[in-house]
């Protein structure tokens, strides 16, 4: 399970270091694509598959799940770590979720997100204010 807060930098060719944390789980390689409020996803080849299956009972008469997809799929692209840890974003992610060279790495259970700070931090200030008055159950049987 991927946890945590990490603030990585984008070097000049594209790429960033992964957190320790989550290196041995993503060391044979990842799959990123485009996440929902304009972060990256990035899953485990494993997890990604996973997934994968999921998708694949998604009924092709909805036209919602077709746009869905193709969102989704087009925009995914397979990584592999090299040596040092780094993976390298792909330019058009890099540019769908506004990265700069100052990153936010966050740890979201069976995924990690890639997020430019400055919009990490609009996000979860947002949120946060949500999340501290939240009086109903959100997640059914979670508290």
């Amino acid at each position: 399970m991927f946890l945590g807060t990490y603030a990585p930098k984008l070097d000049e060719k594209g790429r960033i270091i992964l957190p320790a944390k989550f290196r041995e789980e993503l060391s044979t390689g990842v799959v990123m694509t485009r996440g929902q409020e304009n972060c990256i996803y990035v899953f485990s080849t494993r997890e990604f598959e996973e997934l994968h299956d999921k998708i694949r009972q998604a009924p092709v008469t909805s036209k919602q799940a077709r746009d869905y997809l193709r969102v989704f799929l087009s925009g995914a692209s397979s990584e592999t770590p090299d040596k040092q840890n780094r993976v390298t974003i792909p330019a058009n992610l890099r540019t769908y979720a506004g990265l700069d060279r100052e990153l936010t790495v966050i740890g979201a259970g069976s995924r990690v997100e890639i997020w430019d700070s400055e919009a990490w931090s609009t996000y979860l200030a947002e949120q946060e204010i949500s999340f501290a008055n939240t009086t109903e159950e959100v997640i059914p049987g979670l508290f």
